[in-house]
């Protein structure tokens, strides 16, 4: 058993901390809308902090899964953030997918205060988080994952080590990339299915099984005929993701036409009002009539 903090109880933390507890933990949360992390403990019967220091203070693992670049610095090395009360040894695990610039600047902090620091974004969303069968990309030094390594278990089906501080998030840049393009192309699919007037449904169930196959074919083209949008993960949300990418191609020189596009979409679809709609609403915005 080990004493682990959990910062940050959205929509994906609430349930990986969940996990942590039913895996014999003892944990401690903190989360800025304390009503929150007072529902979370009575689901789980962990503790409650009320800063991010004193829920690290004492933890031999920091977990964290807040917004954003800025979320993530006001949590670290903010007024009362974990840093100023992580003990030499332990280990800072950020699931946040938040930008490689920042997972090198906490890094180095990390190693000034004498503990480590792991960038470790996650893939799977909400329903990936609740069932405990998340993907899990880290950065960091291997001594370090590996002393991690169980923790990140008690919610993961998949956890590599892919280099340095700030590999994490560029796999999970990686990532995004490949989930926008193939939510375009099946949003594509499924229009051209329905306007030659195929059974789309039919369509899906047969290339399914070849070379189209795909999580995401699989796993939302019948919300997506459906118009079922209000759920998983929001455009909002991949339009802040593609916006770190962007920034991180700039920096390497990569080129990236087809994401800029599918981002532009995006935007069409926030202008729809479809902002917290799934990210394969990217068909609603098809459907539309010239």
């Amino acid at each position: 058993m080990a004493r682990v903090a959990f910062i940050g109880l959205g929509a994906m933390g609430y349930p990986m901390a969940g996990h942590l507890v039913s895996q014999g933990h003892e944990v401690t949360v903190f989360n800025r809308t304390l009503a929150t992390a007072e529902r979370w403990q009575q689901e789980f019967a962990g503790h409650v902090a009320l800063t991010p220091a004193q829920a690290a203070e004492g933890a031999e693992f920091v977990m964290c899964c807040v917004g954003n670049d800025d979320d993530l610095r006001s949590v670290t090395v903010g007024e009362q953030g974990a840093f100023s009360a992580m003990s030499a040894g332990s280990i800072f695990v950020d699931h946040t997918t938040a930008s490689a610039q920042v997972a090198r600047e906490l890094g180095a902090e990390a190693q000034l205060r004498g503990f480590e620091f792991l960038d470790a974004p996650v893939s799977g969303g909400q329903l990936g988080a609740q069932n405990g069968v998340l993907t899990i990309m880290v950065g960091g030094a291997q001594g370090a994952y590996q002393r991690a390594e169980p923790i990140l278990q008690c919610y993961a089906r998949m956890q590599r080590l892919m280099g340095e501080i700030g590999s994490g998030q560029l796999t999970k840049m990686v990532n995004q990339i490949c989930i926008g393009g193939l939510l375009q192309g099946l949003s594509e699919a499924l229009h051209f299915a329905q306007s030659a007037g195929l059974d789309a449904e039919a369509a899906m169930e047969v290339i399914s099984k070849g070379a189209a196959q795909s999580w995401q074919l699989e796993n939302r083209y019948q919300t997506m005929l459906a118009g079922e949008f209000d759920f998983g993960f929001a455009v909002e949300w991949m339009r802040k993701d593609f916006s770190i990418v962007f920034d991180e191609a700039r920096r390497n020189g990569a080129r990236l036409p087809v994401t800029a596009l599918v981002d532009q979409f995006y935007a069409d679809v926030e202008a729809m009002g479809g902002a917290r709609w799934d990210t394969s609403s990217l068909l609603a915005r098809l459907q539309v009539k010239p």
